[in-house]
């Protein structure tokens, strides 16, 4: 067997490599700025409207009187959905994870299924059920609930990597279950805990769908009324700009909040030992059935009924199955082009330490809380003015979908890439392997269950996208999510629920896979 730490210095020199800190290839550097490149987009569109706009014109919007409600009113929704959602997506995936009581396997199967909701789809739900529901707590509900599955989701996960030896050690030095937890558990689920709360804020800072059917004036309502009625450009990039100063705040507080390490709690393969709950049990499933009736049971009654209703009536199958194609056409498009993109990035964040690789990831995030409306209309602007045979295509929208979903597939990438033995790719460069070969045959292997989950994540998530649709898509291509708010704008729901059962539905199938992606970390099955 090969021992890397027995080769000469200079013989490790030579191969590029030290201990613990392998050589940045330059091609992944190069990859990296590419989709970099692309992700700040947006960016480079406001600062050109900025400039054209004048100072003048931005202290003028930022001194109106609306601007700071509408600030505190953003900033208190995507508090309150965070810490909700942090909550519960923690305690459930817990409880299916680490705990026993009944029905826990089914819990396991449907508690990530709002995460195949749309939050506009959610909210219609709810609206067509519950006639007068809107305002700021019916914004917050059904928001969280189409959220916590953001943080339940890795949550889950790392607690099935998670080595249950650890719990049994610190109990048999006199540790307690609270300090166990405490001091162990919890801050090997921060980084987890904490890229969930960064998701969850960044969705609920830049959501369109929900907080419009509702009827709660957030930051990218405004955005999208000042371009759609006003044709108010300056104070849609002004309010864009406030929006990129919050995401960075936020990417900031969640990279001081996930810190560097794992504080020794290495990931295995064995089997996770559930809890009993005894007398806890009764509430377990009461929180779990609760929680699974608003969040799921909820809406797909209420698609249900009116989808009833509408089949009364006809149903317009060509449509539907027209619409479904194109939603799949775009999302493939759109997750394919995402993933090769994060690849680099990704791989480069959990190989390499560094103020570039960590720039580089940290970067993609400032085009993620933007409005799809406002990332829409930058790739509109290159598109007529750069590219303009890209204008109005799917190759367009599938790089709009790459500039708001990178960072959802760069963190898949990063967590795989970060789990996989550092010592096979640094035996395979001794040996005298190129970097692109040893990316090539050990790095992306390696990282493969990761590089799918971040292929479905990001096709889930494209299905679902309403505004950068709408601008970017051919005029001729119709998707289920733009189906579905042309009959909901004008409150057609028994006309629009067949489209949404059909979308809820199709996001359904990858939502389920990754659920059993997570199932397949826990040993025992579901």
């Amino acid at each position: 067997m090969l021992h890397i730490h027995r080769l000469p210095g200079r013989r490790l020199r030579a191969r590029g490599l030290r201990r613990g800190h392998p050589r940045r290839p330059r091609g992944l550097i190069a990859l990296s700025l590419l989709g970099t490149t692309i992700a700040a987009t947006p960016l480079v569109y406001l600062v050109v409207r900025a400039r054209e706009a004048g100072w003048s014109a931005a202290v003028e919007t930022l001194a109106h009187p609306t601007t700071l409600p509408l600030l505190a009113r953003s900033l208190g929704l995507a508090t309150v959905v965070t810490v909700a959602s942090v909550f519960i997506g923690a305690a459930a995936a817990w409880l299916v994870v680490g705990a026993r009581f009944p029905g826990r396997g089914l819990f396991a199967v449907v508690a990530p299924l709002p995460l195949a909701v749309p939050s506009y789809v959610a909210a219609y739900a709810w609206v067509s059920a519950f006639p007068g529901m809107e305002g700021f707590w019916a914004a917050a509900l059904v928001l969280t609930l189409c959220c916590y599955p953001y943080v339940y989701l890795p949550v889950a996960a790392a607690l099935a990597r998670a080595d249950p030896g650890i719990d049994e050690v610190s109990r048999s030095l006199g540790a307690g279950g609270w300090r166990t937890f405490t001091r162990l558990k919890l801050p090997y689920l921060r980084p987890a805990i904490a890229s969930g709360a960064l998701l969850v804020s960044l969705y609920v800072v830049s959501d369109f769908g929900a907080v419009s059917v509702l009827r709660v004036t957030t930051f990218t309502r405004a955005i999208f009324t000042s371009l759609d009625l006003g044709f108010d450009r300056v104070t849609a990039v002004v309010l864009s700009t406030v929006l990129i100063a919050v995401t960075t705040v936020l990417v900031l507080g969640e990279t001081l909040i996930r810190g560097r390490h794992h504080n020794g709690l290495t990931p295995v393969q064995r089997n996770v030992r559930r809890a009993r709950l005894g007398s806890g049990a009764v509430p377990a499933g009461m929180f779990m059935i609760t929680l699974v009736t608003l969040a799921v049971a909820i809406p797909a009654a209420s698609i249900g009924y009116w989808t009833v209703r509408g089949a009364a009536r006809s149903v317009p199958w060509p449509d539907i199955v027209e619409a479904a194609r194109g939603s799949l056409l775009v999302s493939a498009a759109g997750a394919g082009l995402t993933v090769l993109l994060a690849l680099p990035i990704g791989v480069l964040a959990a190989r390499h330490r560094g103020t570039l690789p960590t720039l580089l990831e940290r970067v993609t995030w400032m085009s993620h809380a933007l409005p799809g409306v406002v990332v829409g209309l930058s790739l509109v602007f290159l598109s007529v003015n750069v590219v303009y045979p890209l204008y109005q295509s799917t190759s367009m929208l599938a790089v709009g979908y790459a500039v708001l979903f990178l960072p959802l597939a760069v963190g898949a990438i990063r967590v795989a890439a970060s789990h996989s033995p550092l010592i096979l790719e640094e035996t395979a460069r001794a040996l005298g392997k190129r970097p692109s070969a040893v990316f090539a045959t050990v790095t992306l292997p390696l990282a493969g269950p990761g590089v799918a989950a971040a292929a479905l994540l990001v096709f889930l998530t494209c299905m679902k996208e309403l505004p950068a649709t709408l601008l970017l898509r051919p005029t001729e291509l119709d998707t289920l999510a733009t189906s579905l708010w042309s009959q909901t704008t004008v409150a057609a729901y028994a006309s629009a629920a067949p489209f949404a059962a059909a979308l809820v539905l199709l996001a359904a199938v990858p939502t389920y896979v990754l659920s059993r992606h997570i199932g397949a970390l826990d040993n025992a099955g579901l």
